[in-house]
């Protein structure tokens, strides 16, 4: 696998503080925190754009998604749980961008943000798998973006439906690889600069 580090972003979905304190599988929340903090680090080191998904909402819940469903999101959260977790960041010259739904296409400025920096290629992670990396995956997929998906830099509440997203969904919308495969690829080009 070769991806031009110039023409890709590192993209992190909602490792922040009440996401990553939940009970995840079947890589725990120090595992995918570390492994994206090594990547983000490196991504860094090559001058590459790293992104900072966060999911929050407005303090009287107004632009929450509220369709009726049978299992509705936590609607009580803690102060601070919307916070980037410090190991991960922010660091200067990374991209923050807040969405108020699954996905961090939908309405925020990511495709813009990615698209004037010429990127064409997304390295992914986060928490959820299933549910916000899944919704970033599919959404790049159509934005015409290559994806690679760090299998061992995602978990998901429900460990069984992160294999099934790293297992069923994501060949078909890029390539599923671990932290060490990434980091090898990054450092081919830290080399060169």
């Amino acid at each position: 696998m070769e991806i031009d580090i110039k023409k890709t972003a590192l993209v992190l979905i909602d490792l922040q503080r009440g996401i990553v304190s939940g009970d995840v599988g079947p890589n725990t929340s120090e595992t995918v925190v570390g492994n994206a903090a090594k990547i983000a680090d490196a991504m860094r080191r090559v001058y590459a754009p790293v992104v900072l998904v966060r999911v929050t909402f407005a303090a009287d819940g107004g632009d929450r998604l509220s369709q009726r469903v049978d299992q509705p999101a936590a609607t009580q959260l803690a102060p601070g749980w919307d916070e980037i977790v410090p190991v991960i960041g922010p660091r200067d010259g990374d991209i923050m961008v807040v969405k108020h739904q699954w996905g961090a296409f939908h309405d925020t400025g990511l495709d813009l943000q990615l698209r004037r920096r010429g990127i064409d290629t997304i390295i992914l992670a986060g928490i959820s798998t299933s549910i916000g990396v899944e919704s970033t995956a599919r959404a790049a997929y159509e934005h015409f973006y290559s994806i690679v998906l760090v299998e061992d830099a995602m978990a998901d509440r429900v460990p069984e439906a992160h294999e099934n997203s790293v297992q069923r969904i994501f060949p078909r919308l890029g390539r599923v690889r671990r932290t060490s495969d990434v980091l090898t690829l990054i450092g081919q080009h830290s080399a060169s600069l």
